[in-house]
């Protein structure tokens, strides 16, 4: 690694000591005709003495002497301003108190002093940017040994890319041009960086150019902007990475060690739309916030975008130590200022919650603790009653005993019509935090969405073990279609939703248009660098007890609301959501839940939640692991 030249400060001190001088000096010379001179040099030599004795001082307590000037910025360039003026003025102030006492003889040009102000802003800032030249002068790339560079997106992270890869010559790369579509950008240099071309061109840019390597800067594009570089970088055999997408960036900053490779949640990458960020804000900042499922994936990314809104309080609840132990070495290593509160417990346990409600008094709570698994929760019923049914019962009744302010279940569409006793437990979820709204008039609500990409447990992870393994890849049927969503995108939208809450809402977020499971395979294939049905075999499996072929977000026929926010609507006059005697069913499905007797359950379900049809599935024990979570 190469290392950069440092100056140490003292030597910058006794550089400003020559400065100050040559500065005054100056300041006489450039006022004073040559024959006058010798006329005025004592009070040159008396301004000496003063600038000296102000000025270091003045530097010193705005603390130039405390840089390492060699990263020198526009704040640092703030900040010599505003020390070279402080000290100028107090210099000045002093002169014209010697001259008006008359205890300089003779006197001596007034205006020298703005000269002297003039010339010390560019010989002490020029001093220390210099430093800065001749540091990345010194730790550029050569030439020869430093791969070349091309990045996608001339916007400010794309800017911030190049500014990173001109300073760190052991990253060995030179950016040689930004590719954007901006046509008020084109022909146009950014930190010396040309840009050369629109991102349609590509495919020729990389045919007439020596490229080693691409790199996507542009956080807000959607995924078929991505899909087209990455395409194109895939087709000509050239390594490409990319910045995060935006959501994942919300609150961290854009730099080099951000890039990474292109993956499936880039390529379904939707464009972000950002509506209410300082009310989401507001409505979290100073509060103490409790979420259950800290440690899962939805439940982790609630913590970390809760946390960039800084709460008073962040309570971690889980049932996983494990999990919740790495969420909180993150989080206390990315917010050291927060107050965290880690806390193992089981939400099934009612007497632990209301005890853990008592104690920490959260004003917030997000639930997102849930079982998940479609195949696992149809082979364990009783487990999905007493998680997601029961659990979710304790948790609505600690919340409404310690007068939580408002309360946020974190649904799913299989809730629609379900067909499996995971969709069928989540909907009696939903219907429990609704009555209990309704009931108690409290600011409880429902955000309901489809699948998220990456989760654990979920169909990619799956997807790349099989590729990894050398296939085949298994999909339950060619026309299987899902909604999918990237984590921190859905979480975003769930913040968004809690902050526009009145109590009783069902929201729903904009899924997008659906994706045929067999293209999701089909890219992960592609970004292995492989190719489908070549290299990795696709086998069907066909549809197990509990799946539906296309995914639903709401019942047909329920009335839709347009909110403040384009990717979010709210379900208006869902009656099915409202039953009398809920708490007594709820109760008998407890009861049941302890028997052998599956039918039971199933036939109580199925008249409980209009639509539902898990009578109709048969249990299995044959788990195949191709489209968990799906």
């Amino acid at each position: 690694m190469t290392s950069r030249p440092q100056l140490r400060n003292r030597f910058v001190l006794i550089g400003d000591f020559a400065l100050i001088v040559i500065s005054v000096l100056g300041s006489f010379a450039l006022r004073l005709n040559v024959s006058e001179l010798p006329f005025y040099f004592p009070a040159a030599v008396v301004m000496c003495a003063v600038a000296l004795l102000i000025k270091i001082p003045v530097y010193f307590n705005f603390g130039l002497y405390r840089r390492l000037w060699i990263y020198a910025s526009t704040n640092e360039l703030r900040l010599i301003t505003a020390a070279v003026t402080t000290a100028s003025v107090l210099t000045s102030g002093l002169m014209l108190l010697l001259v008006n006492f008359k205890l300089i003889q003779p006197g001596m040009p007034r205006s020298a002093l703005g000269i002297d102000w003039l010339l010390s802003l560019v010989l002490i800032g020029g001093s220390r940017f210099a430093l800065r030249i001749l540091a990345e002068q010194s730790a550029a790339p050569r030439e020869g040994k430093a791969r070349r560079v091309l990045i996608i997106g001339a916007g400010d992270a794309g800017a911030l890319v190049v500014r990173e890869l001109q300073k760190s010559s052991q990253l060995n790369l030179i950016p040689i041009g930004f590719l954007d579509d901006d046509p008020a950008k084109q022909n146009h240099q950014i930190y010396g960086v040309s840009v050369i071309g629109k991102v349609n061109k590509l495919s020729s840019i990389l045919d007439a150019q020596k490229v080693d390597e691409v790199i996507f800067a542009i956080p807000s594009a959607p995924g078929n902007i991505i899909r087209l570089v990455n395409d194109a970088c895939r087709e000509k055999g050239i390594a490409s990475r990319t910045m995060p997408g935006i959501y994942e960036l919300i609150g961290g900053r854009v730099s080099v060690n951000r890039l990474r490779e292109v993956d499936i949640t880039d390529l379904l990458r939707r464009e972000p739309v950002r509506v209410n960020d300082e009310k989401v804000g507001r409505a979290l900042e100073g509060r103490r916030v409790l979420v259950t499922g800290a440690g899962g994936s939805i439940g982790r990314e609630l913590c970390r975008q809760i946390a960039r809104r800084e709460p008073a309080e962040l309570v971690l609840l889980g049932h996983g130590e494990n999990s919740i132990f790495e969420i909180l070495l993150e989080l206390q290593s990315n917010y050291p200022s927060l107050k965290l509160i880690p806390i193992i417990a089981d939400i099934r346990n009612a007497q632990r919650i209301d005890s853990v409600f008592k104690d920490r008094q959260p004003e917030i709570v997000f639930h997102a603790a849930a079982h998940k698994h479609v195949p696992l929760m149809e082979a364990n019923p009783v487990e999905a009653i007493s998680n997601n049914v029961i659990g979710t019962r304790n948790m609505v009744q600690a919340a409404l005993d310690h007068n939580v302010e408002r309360f946020v279940l974190i649904s799913t569409d299989k809730a629609v019509r379900p067909t499996s006793i995971y969709g069928a437990t989540k909907r009696l979820a939903e219907m429990i935090v609704l009555d209990a709204a309704y009931k108690h008039k409290r600011a409880f609500t429902v955000v309901r969405f489809g699948n998220v990409l990456g989760s654990r447990g979920s169909i990619i992870p799956i997807f790349k073990n099989q590729i990894a393994a050398g296939g085949p890849v298994t999909i339950t049927h060619p026309d299987m279609l899902r909604f999918f969503m990237t984590i921190p995108e859905a979480v975003y939208l769930v913040l968004q939703a809690s902050s526009m809450q009145n109590g009783g809402e069902l929201f729903v977020l904009n899924m997008g248009q659906p994706v045929r499971i067999l293209d999701l395979a089909e890219d992960l294939i592609k970004l292995s660098g492989l190719e489908p049905g070549r290299d990795i075999e696709i086998s069907y499996t066909g549809i197990r007890p509990g799946e539906k072929l296309v995914e639903e977000l709401w019942d047909e026929g329920t009335p839709l609301t347009q909110t403040l926010h384009p990717d979010i609507f709210r379900l208006d006059q869902d009656a099915s959501l409202l039953i009398p005697n809920l708490s007594q069913a709820i109760e008998q499905l407890s009861a049941l839940s302890l028997t052998p007797d599956r039918d039971a359950i199933n036939k109580l379900i199925d008249s409980l939640i209009p639509g539902s049809s898990i009578s109709e599935a048969q249990p299995s024990s044959d788990l195949q692991l191709s489209t968990l979570d799906l």
